[in-house]
């Protein structure tokens, strides 16, 4: 089969590769679309550790069942599938208790971090558990399905912070996991949702998607403006999509006394805490770490609608194409966000 695979960092080839094995529990997936996500991007130039070469990355797929391992009993060939990107063990403690993200033995796929290698979906073919499978409806998009594991992610961060309905909520960051999680803080009822990013660009496409309270700022000119349009209290809840220092900590002087802030994004490993601030106003510090059990939540906000993904979606690719659009995503072209390569194209 054909597989575009990372032979060395910042050098993408498509080769071919004989196909995947598939276990006894596994089922070996037609790979209609799969979407390029910042993670893959980061592991293509090495900054992240986890993409040690050679590895066929992409892990937010979908498409057609091809075969079934002999032990599999609720799948069959021709199921239009999505897949978590995770692939938890079932069996730990916290796979128990539904935190499958957090499995003692958890790996992603399209990873080879060191201590293991699991080939991707940037592939005609890719063999994954039966138990990370998720069933698509027949009308359901399939360059639309691979948005859903980042619509999962963000459904899990407005999970995590556990609303109650009728909250003022600030998003920090207009990427792609920002747009998706000020549309899954509208969903779960938020009173209002305002984002904010320095890029203008993005902000134009938090309106296309429905979140037109939109803010270009940062740091302490955000915080002032937050404070300014709450009559000095501050959002009920904080959503973190960046990670990085300056957005921590105006996550925490945006949120009200006893307020939460989630913090989804993760750039950078280590940031100072204003921890006087947190301690004395009560603050809630929420990580937000993939997604447990949200795909079914996904594929219903957005056959429903309540969630959309299109106009986020930049460009289709082919598999022969997608080198150059990796190339242009890592040199941070203006206007691309999203790319969904067809591998079977």
């Amino acid at each position: 089969m054909k597989a575009l695979m990372l032979e060395e960092y910042s050098h993408l080839e498509v080769v071919d590769v004989p196909e995947p094995a598939c276990g006894p529990d596994e089922v070996l997936i037609r790979v209609a679309a799969c979407g390029i996500c910042g993670s893959d991007v980061h592991g293509y130039d090495g900054s992240s550790g986890r993409r040690i070469p050679p590895i066929i990355m992409g892990h937010e797929a979908a498409g057609t069942i091809a075969k079934v391992g002999a032990e599999v009993k609720d799948w069959k060939p021709g199921d239009r599938v999505t897949f978590d990107s995770t692939v938890y063990c079932g069996a730990c403690a916290f796979c128990a208790e539904g935190l499958v993200n957090l499995c003692d033995s958890r790996q992603v796929v399209g990873v080879s971090p060191g201590d293991y290698r699991r080939h991707g979906a940037f592939a005609e073919l890719v063999s994954v558990p039966a138990r990370i499978l998720y069933r698509l409806p027949d009308d359901f998009n399939f360059t639309e399905a691979a948005m859903l594991e980042a619509v999962s992610i963000a459904l899990h961060g407005v999970n995590v912070t556990q609303m109650k309905g009728g909250e003022s909520a600030l998003v920090i960051g207009a990427g792609m996991i920002g747009l998706l999680t000020a549309q899954a803080a509208r969903a779960a009822g938020c009173s209002s949702v305002m984002i904010a990013d320095v890029d203008a660009a993005r902000l134009e496409m938090a309106k296309d998607v429905g979140i037109p309270d939109t803010l270009h700022l940062s740091g302490s000119e955000l915080v002032a403006e937050i404070l300014k349009r709450t009559n000095g209290r501050g959002v009920d809840v904080v959503l973190e999509a960046v990670g990085r220092a300056e957005t921590v900590v105006a996550s925490i002087e945006c949120v009200k006394r006893g307020g939460t802030v989630t913090l989804i994004g993760n750039i950078q490993p280590e940031v100072p805490l204003p921890l006087q601030r947190v301690v004395t106003r009560e603050i809630r510090l929420q990580g937000s770490c993939g997604s447990a059990g949200e795909y079914p939540e996904a594929i219903r906000l957005m056959a429903s609608g309540a969630i959309t993904v299109k106009p986020l979606i930049s460009a289709v690719s082919t598999l022969d194409e997608a080198a150059g659009y990796f190339s242009r995503l890592h040199g941070r072209e203006d206007g691309l966000l999203k790319v969904v390569v067809t591998p079977g194209a």
